[in-house]
């Protein structure tokens, strides 16, 4: 049976690695901007405090004119929601930004399944999630080419569901990164790492829950926080094991996630950045800190990249250079 299910994840790997749609590249001058919205909380019955979320993501687009866009989750929470997913995505679709989703805990709690969610924003214009294979919403990875060569993976971003609620009911609470996933993040990694003569490639990762280690890494007061830190982390009871095989693989210098909506901090764990996002949504939901968005830009060829928040009015929050920040 393991055996088995090594050759599905092996044949689902293929899959993966040869649908992305189009080609994200580092620039000449060996950056690639990346801008993260995460929990935009869009609802088409409430346009007036939806608005407020549309503005800001335009101004960040704006300003920034990244390369790609990542959603962390929570992105439309009312009924037509693919109304909802046509107007928070076109913010990308207009500009022709390309752009991909992983979804929270309140997406699919209304008029649409995750897979049917899903399927949707595979069919948008612009849309980099690859067409999902099996009954289930795909963990996908991205790769990045080299400036200069056309043909060369130059880093990852892996794009990770991170799921809702616990199905177990002795383990209440919210759900976890599961065994069948790390195991296709492993042998992402290790194909990746074997096709870069034996180098980890510089990557990402993204996904709307914290994993337990965000919660270890704020308790150890020899951690420098950057950021706001207005919450507790609402994270997983349970650890599964994914920030170890990581560790073990070798290639995320950074998670990125989003969730509690007050918190916007950075921290160093373990040699791996653990960070949120900015919470980019309107007044649908709770917030207690202006909205915005994480910009992050890497450098090719190197394991670094810097990070900030970007706010309203030009202003800029928390600049942050990993790893060098943290030394």
């Amino acid at each position: 049976m393991y055996r088995i299910i090594l050759c599905l994840v092996a044949v689902l790997n293929f899959a993966a690695l040869s649908a992305q749609k189009s080609t994200l590249k580092f620039n000449a001058d060996g950056n690639f901007k990346i801008v993260q919205f995460t929990d935009t909380h869009y609802k088409v019955d409430d346009q007036a405090n939806s608005q407020i979320a549309l503005d800001r993501m335009n101004e960040v687009l704006d300003a920034e004119k990244p390369d790609f866009v990542i959603f962390t989750g929570d992105i439309v929470v009312s009924c037509e929601s693919f109304k909802g997913l046509d107007t928070v995505l076109d913010v990308c679709i207009k500009r022709n930004i390309p752009y991909a989703v992983v979804f929270g805990n309140h997406d699919d709690e209304y008029d649409h399944t995750r897979p049917e969610l899903y399927d949707y924003i595979t069919k948008k214009k612009g849309s980099l999630m690859p067409v999902r294979m099996g009954n289930v919403v795909p963990d996908y990875v991205l790769t990045v080419k080299s400036s200069k060569d056309r043909n060369k993976d130059a880093a990852l971003l892996y794009c990770i569901d991170s799921h809702s609620y616990t199905q177990i009911k002795s383990v209440p609470g919210y759900d976890w990164i599961k065994f069948d996933q790390i195991a296709w993040y492993r042998e992402q990694s290790r194909r990746f790492t074997q096709q870069n003569g034996g180098e980890p490639l510089p990557a990402l990762a993204f996904f709307h829950i914290a994993i337990p280690e965000y919660r270890d890494a704020v308790m150890e007061e020899k951690n420098r926080i950057f950021g706001v830190r207005g919450e507790g982390v609402a994270c997983p009871t349970t650890n599964s094991g994914f920030f170890t095989s990581i560790k073990e693989c070798g290639d995320v210098m950074g998670i990125f996630v989003g969730h509690d909506h007050d918190n916007d901090y950075a921290v160093m764990y373990k040699e791996v950045l653990l960070a949120y996002g900015r919470y980019t949504g309107g007044n649908t939901v709770y917030n207690d800190i202006a909205n915005g968005a994480r910009v992050v830009i890497l450098k090719e060829g190197e394991r670094k990249f810097d990070s900030y928040i970007r706010l309203t009015g030009g202003e800029i929050e928390s600049r942050i250079s990993y790893p060098d920040s943290f030394k």
